[in-house]
């Protein structure tokens, strides 16, 4: 018996070793090696300082104030946000944008939770882009404008909702649609090996170049 227990110690501290300690590092120090920055998490920095994550969405609003002039919260204690008309809007996203717990509503298609979830996100994109394109109808707003990613922080947004957006950002802007219709082109990332998915538009990316082309 107490061969046995030595030979099962000894498994487990060489496979902890191995496969705890020795294999994690090497697969580490060559993506170190070849793919440095998305070995860092694909990091994007302004003017030395980290704006956020080329892989990561994260949120583009303002707080909504009281009559007081402070931020109103909600029930819990959350403030109560707005989306910043400055800038593209990501899609609806569960967590909130947290990267720290990436999820999704799990909610069914026949879910009436589901249904009026769709129904709110729909209004809500509808009545912040309307008043900048009147064509716009219910119809023509992507599933992706009122639908959740299942990580809950999907950095892209398809190029119809990017379009719409323009209108919106031209406006706010003061830049001609054309020009927005080239800083939307200029950040969109084509099919994975050409073939895989769909072209996506990176929301941060295009807000920073929009920063730069119309400064605040």
């Amino acid at each position: 018996m107490r061969r046995e227990a030595s030979t099962s110690i000894i498994a487990v501290v060489l496979m902890t070793i191995v496969f705890g300690l020795a294999y994690p590092l090497a697969f580490t120090g060559v993506a170190q090696v070849l793919f440095p920055n998305k070995a860092d998490g694909s990091r994007i920095t302004e003017h030395g300082r980290l704006v956020g994550s080329k892989l990561i969405a994260q949120s583009f609003s303002l707080p909504v104030l009281g009559r007081n002039g402070k931020p109103k919260v909600d029930a819990d204690g959350n403030p109560v946000l707005r989306p910043d008309r400055r800038y593209f809007q990501p899609r609806p996203s569960q967590t909130g944008y947290d990267p720290s717990v990436t999820y999704f509503s799990n909610l069914g298609p026949n879910s009436t939770d589901e249904r009026d979830l769709v129904r709110a996100n729909l209004a809500a994109y509808v009545r912040l882009e309307r008043p900048y394109d009147r064509s716009l109808t219910r119809a023509a707003v992507p599933i992706d404008a009122v639908s959740q990613s299942a990580s809950g922080v999907d950095p892209q947004i398809s190029q119809a909702n990017a379009d719409i957006q323009a209108h919106r950002i031209a406006t706010v802007r003061h830049l001609s649609l054309s020009k927005v219709h080239d800083l939307i082109t200029q950040n969109t990332d084509g099919r994975s090996l050409g073939i895989f998915g769909e072209p996506g538009v990176n929301v941060l990316e295009l807000n920073l170049a929009l920063d730069k082309e119309a400064p605040k």
